[in-house]
């Protein structure tokens, strides 16, 4: 049977151009409301995932978000988060995109055409089998995300895909499936909207229970997060306060000299 893409099926709203904006914005959020469902669905292989990804990290392993496009910025996106939230270095977990950093912010005519490319991209970050390959493909058939989990796997790599077609060829290519069925979008292909939109939340949903299961988080509380600026600096400021009963000046000074807010606790029970 051949492989039939949801995602770039006709939309199920037509005529846009003669809605109002009050109908456009409506429509729009009804069709995100089915995002979060499709999510709740992939949940069991999200678990399996994120299961596999802390037992290698543990190891000294690393995650490694690829794609083209939207699918490619918001990898990069979720990966760049992760220092300045979980105080991770930022090579733990890596985003890759189908042309390289210029395409953040312009198309790159014919990047993710290339099926050897993203194999090539993950060969400079010398893999191994304790890393995790993430192919991000709302289509499911982007050559070069297929190439390099296709390759990643062949080298003993965990690998896993989020897509928005069921039974993909970027679904046969990987160990783990995340298949994200949203249906059509709300302008015809335009997979920037529901599918993106169920990409961010897996890529959170992802990253934030691996940096919990690493112990990144105490409570519910970001302690490891980096002091870039006041209002971080008094947010953690608070946590010490909370933590240790220390006052407002003192609980700072402290922060400030150990970075962050574990180690300045860490330290003052040490005394």
């Amino acid at each position: 049977m051949a492989f039939v893409k949801i995602s770039e099926q006709p939309s199920l709203y037509d005529d846009l151009e003669k809605k109002s904006v009050h109908e456009l914005l409506t429509e729009i959020n009804r069709e995100d409301h089915k995002v979060a469902d499709a999510v709740e669905l992939a949940i069991p292989q999200i678990e399996k995932l994120v299961i596999g990804i802390v037992e290698r990290m543990k190891r000294g392993g690393r995650i490694f978000y690829m794609g083209a496009g939207t699918s490619g910025r918001l990898g990069v996106l979720d990966a760049s988060e992760i220092p300045p939230t979980f105080g991770m270095d930022p090579g733990w977990i890596i985003g890759l995109i189908a042309g390289g950093d210029y395409a953040l912010r312009n198309a790159v005519e014919n990047a993710e055409d290339d099926e050897t490319q993203g194999w090539k991209d993950l060969q400079q970050y010398h893999v191994n089998d304790k890393d995790t390959i993430i192919g991000i493909a709302a289509s499911g058939t982007t050559p070069y995300v297929i190439g390099a989990i296709r390759d990643a796997r062949a080298h003993g790599c965990l690998t896993a895909c989020i897509t928005s077609n069921p039974d993909a060829p970027v679904s046969a290519a990987a160990e783990i499936p995340i298949e994200m069925i949203v249906g059509p979008e709300y302008v015809t292909g335009s997979s920037r909207m529901k599918s993106g939109t169920g990409q961010k939340l897996i890529c959170n949903m992802i990253s934030t229970s691996v940096m919990i299961q690493m112990g990144r988080v105490k409570g519910n509380k970001m302690v490891n997060m980096q002091l870039t600026n006041q209002k971080l600096v008094d947010r953690g400021t608070r946590m010490v306060v909370e933590e240790l009963g220390l006052d407002y000046d003192s609980a700072k000074r402290l922060l400030l000299l150990h970075g962050s807010v574990k180690k300045a606790c860490d330290a003052y029970r040490a005394q």
